[in-house]
């Protein structure tokens, strides 16, 4: 059996193995739709001779609604077992069956329905050919991919929310299978920010072939073989920057998580790499994934409010400024910097949105089960912004209202006691056993997380990457099962907390 890839619909662009196999062939098989007509066939006809058996592969539904038993999906599924059954006959007795496939067999191509039930019976060879997105990519006449982008492909038919989280964190991308979900994908576009920059291209090669922007097309003259195109970044970075002058740009605030790529959301990944310039501290740059074209620039932990005027006079001129920040941005972050910058001449008219992060403390009580189970309070041990008697006053409360309590910047080189004295106040409202999660560089590759008993935290295992989380009175612990390194301790906090006692009244005495 042989696959063949016939390319996008010029027969020119057939590969010379492509014309090789169909004159080996004995059989030559084919989709079409009910109407008789098939691309496929149309494509190759050149290449096929009179003394060639035609076997019509005709779909008993393409996008109709069908009464089979097993729906749409049964309908096809049947007509593939009886279509594979068919070319079986043929192969059994010995002739060589070639079925075409327009653009590459194995690329979103009818060809594969037939592959999975038959290569595994007989010899096969499938012969590659120029997939839609490498002809609509030519049509358009720019690149598709530069240096180390990524390209995603992405099926029309997914739901709305997936193409949206999709389309945002990607660098080049093209949707196929448009037609009826068209309108869906323009949708997803314009909520991922990128309509804009998405171009059209349809029946790339063929007659009939149509080109231009997404945003410009009628929903209602779409057909299925028509491809959505997010073309290379660099390129669209390239001409931003030259129509910048005198144009106002904008500032993103985003988190990364705790550690790495992994952590990034959809939505900061695509900001990341839509932004002209990265500013942040140089640790969190470092996390950041590298895309050409962009300038970073790095600084010291301690400079935030001169952070966030140099990104905000960046966008002055006109640049996209993506503000890197750990964690989440606006939980004792980078996003208040910003926002309070911009609150003032000369920046007030520069736009700013903050995207959220995954935030230290949800991934350090992920590590260990559901610390947070319950309500809980986030304080910073930091006293470089706040007096130390404010903090203490507030740990106090949140320990007294039997709060779970997240503790971040516990300590650094500068600032050895307050984990010691925290742990003084946390005293004297938590029993000494109370659970205590030392969590550091979560995410990362110095990743330490253990448990240990509030009466036994050593300030000397904390540093500013270390996380604490102190349980309230209700939090338990389990230590059990085999982790990496030994045992495992899982820690929760229940939901449901304890009803308060009801105190029965004193009985009155009887009247005399």
């Amino acid at each position: 059996m042989l696959g063949v890839g016939l390319g996008p619909g010029d027969p020119s662009l057939m590969t010379v193995r492509a014309v090789e196999a169909i004159a080996e062939a004995d059989v030559v098989a084919y989709h079409s739709a009910r109407h008789g007509r098939s691309i496929a066939r149309s494509i190759a006809a050149r290449y096929l001779r009179a003394d060639h058996v035609e076997e019509a592969l005709v779909y008993p539904v393409t996008t109709e609604t069908t009464d089979h038993p097993g729906g749409y999906r049964g309908a096809l599924e049947e007509f593939y077992a009886e279509a594979s059954a068919r070319l079986a006959v043929h192969l059994e007795a010995g002739r060589t069956v070639a079925v075409l496939a327009e653009g590459d067999p194995l690329f979103y191509g009818s060809y594969m329905h037939m592959h999975k039930r038959l290569a595994h019976r007989f010899p096969t060879e499938v012969v590659p050919g120029v997939t839609s997105v490498s002809a609509a990519a030519a049509r358009l006449g720019t690149p598709l991919t530069e240096a180390e982008e990524a390209l995603t492909v992405l099926p029309g038919t997914l739901p709305e929310e997936e193409l949206t989280a999709r389309l945002a964190s990607s660098d080049a991308v093209a949707v196929m299978k448009l037609g009826r979900t068209f309108p869906k994908v323009r949708r997803a576009l314009e909520r991922s920010g990128r309509l804009a920059e998405a171009r059209y291209v349809e029946r790339a090669t063929m007659e009939g072939e149509r080109t231009g922007l997404v945003a410009d097309v009628d929903a209602d003259a779409v057909p299925y073989f028509s491809v959505a195109v997010l073309p290379s970044k660099v390129g669209a970075r390239d001409a931003r920057a030259a129509e910048a002058a005198g144009a106002t740009g904008e500032v993103v605030v985003v988190g990364t998580g705790p550690a790495g790529p992994l952590w990034l959301t959809p939505e900061t990944r695509g900001a990341l790499a839509a932004a002209d310039d990265l500013v942040g501290y140089t640790t969190y740059l470092d996390r950041v994934p590298r895309h050409d074209g962009q300038r970073r620039h790095g600084s010291d932990n301690r400079v935030e409010a001169e952070r966030a005027e140099f990104a905000l006079e960046l966008a002055r001129r006109g640049r996209r400024v993506a503000v890197v920040s750990g964690g989440d941005p606006g939980v004792f972050a980078m996003a208040t910097a910003v926002v309070e910058a911009a609150s003032e001449a000369p920046y007030t008219d520069v736009p700013v949105r903050v995207l959220p992060g995954v935030t230290a403390a949800s991934a350090a009580a992920a590590r260990v089960g559901a610390p947070l189970g319950h309500d809980y309070a986030v304080l910073s041990l930091s006293d470089r912004l706040k007096p130390w008697e404010v903090i203490a006053e507030r740990l106090r409360a949140a320990a007294a209202a039997d709060l779970v309590v997240a503790l971040y910047n516990p300590g650094s080189r500068s600032r050895t006691w307050q984990v010691g004295k925290a742990r003084e106040v946390l005293l004297e409202h938590r029993a000494p056993d109370t659970p205590v999660v030392v969590a550091r560089d979560v995410g990362g590759e110095g990743e330490r997380v253990h448990v240990v008993r509030l009466a036994e935290l050593d300030p000397e295992q904390v540093d500013m990457r270390t996380l604490l989380i102190v349980g309230s009175s209700q939090t338990r612990a389990r230590t059990g099962g085999e982790r990496t390194g030994g045992e495992r301790t899982s820690v929760w906090t229940p939901r449901r907390y304890p009803e308060p006692e009801q105190h029965a009244e004193p009985e009155q005495p009887a009247e005399a």
